[in-house]
C-alpha cells in the first residue's frame, strides 16, 4: 500500500474496518493482520484524518487493491503486478476514455487492448428502476413514475401514500443497499407478513400509508443523510449513474437497528401512520329463470 505520511502507524488496508482494525507493518502472505481493540476518542479522530488522506491518495492515483484469502487472515495485491498473464490491469477510462469497440478488443484514447471477452457492466437504476419499469398506478390512476418524478417518496421504504396494498421490499427510504441485503429483505418480508396477518384477523383488506406519515418519514431520511457525506458524492446512491434521474439520496442511513426498532414500534402502535380499512365489496346478482342467487 502507499505510505501516507510519517504520522501514519503502519499502512491502512481495510477502510471499512478501520475503526476496529489497525494493521501494524506491511501486509504480506506470511504476516497476519494484527487487530487491536476499539480506539479511544483521540485515536478515532486521528484515524479519521488518516482515512481522509487515504481517500485523497485513492482519488489522485492508483493504489493497489488487495484480496483476502478465505480465512480472512492474509491479504494479497491482485492487480497491476505485471508478473503474470492473468493479472488484473486497471484502466482509468476517465483519463483515457473508450473510443470504440474494435475487431480485436477496445480502443481508448491512449491505446488498444486486445480482449477475448467483453463484459458489458453498464450500471443499474438502483432502488427505483425496478419499480418504475412497471406501469404501477394508484388512486385516481396516478402513476408511480409521476409521483416519483422529483425523487422517490415512501413511508419506511415499504409503502407509498396513494398506492394501497403496494408493498416495496428494500425500497427507497429503507436501509436496503447500505445493509446486508438478505437480512434486510427478511426483515421486510417478516414485517409485511405480520401486517397482513393482523389485517386478516381484523377482517381488513386495505393498507395504505397516510400522506402525513410519508412526508414525515421522507423528512427524517433526508435529515439524517444531510449529516453525512453521502449526498455530496456523485454516486448511484443519488442516481448519478442514470442520466436525467433526480439527484436524491435514497437509502436510510440511520442504521438497521434503529430502523427495525421503528418498524416494530409502529406495528405495536396499531400500525401508526397507516390507514387500515375494509374495501367495499359490491354484491353482484345474477338472474336465472325466476330466481336469483347472490
Amino acid at each position: 500500500m502507499k505510505q501516507l505520511g510519517d504520522d501514519c502507524v503502519g499502512h491502512v488496508v481495510a477502510c471499512e474496518q478501520l475503526a476496529q482494525c489497525r494493521e501494524v507493518g506491511e501486509p504480506s502472505a506470511k504476516k497476519p493482520l494484527v487487530r487491536q481493540p476499539k480506539a479511544s476518542v483521540g485515536e478515532s479522530a486521528r484515524e479519521m484524518r488518516l482515512v481522509a488522506r487515504l481517500v485523497g491518495a485513492l482519488v489522485s492515483q492508483h493504489v493497489p487493491h488487495v484480496a483476502q484469502d478465505r480465512t480472512g487472515e492474509r491479504e494479497f495485491p491482485v492487480e497491476n503486478r505485471g508478473n503474470a498473464p492473468a493479472t488484473v490491469h486497471l484502466v482509468d477510462v476517465r483519463r483515457s476514455p473508450i473510443e470504440t469497440i474494435t475487431p480485436r478488443g477496445i480502443r481508448t484514447a491512449d491505446t488498444e487492448y486486445e480482449l477475448d471477452v467483453i463484459v458489458f457492466a453498464l450500471g443499474f437504476d438502483a432502488m427505483t428502476g425496478g419499480f418504475l419499469d412497471i406501469d404501477i398506478r394508484g388512486r385516481a390512476g396516478l402513476e408511480l413514475r409521476e409521483k416519483w418524478a422529483a425523487g422517490p417518496r415512501t413511508y419506511l421504504g415499504l409503502t407509498v401514500a396513494g398506492f394501497p396494498n403496494l408493498f416495496l421490499v428494500t425500497g427507497p427510504g429503507s436501509p436496503g443497499v447500505l445493509s446486508n441485503m438478505v437480512v434486510s429483505i427478511e426483515q421486510h418480508v417478516d414485517w409485511l407478513a405480520g401486517c397482513i396477518a393482523h389485517m386478516r384477523a381484523e377482517g381488513l383488506d386495505v393498507v395504505e400509508a397516510t400522506p402525513d406519515a410519508e412526508e414525515a418519514w421522507v423528512g427524517h431520511v433526508n435529515e439524517i443523510a444531510a449529516g453525512t457525506l453521502y449526498p455530496q458524492a456523485t454516486s448511484w446512491y443519488v442516481g448519478a449513474n442514470v442520466p436525467g434521474k433526480p439527484r436524491v439520496f435514497m437509502p436510510y442511513v440511520g442504521g438497521c437497528g434503529r430502523y427495525r426498532a421503528e418498524c416494530d414500534e409502529i406495528a405495536v402502535d396499531d400500525y401508526r401512520g397507516f390507514r387500515l380499512s375494509r374495501a367495499p365489496h359490491p354484491t353482484a346478482t345474477a338472474q336465472t329463470g325466476g330466481g336469483s342467487c347472490r
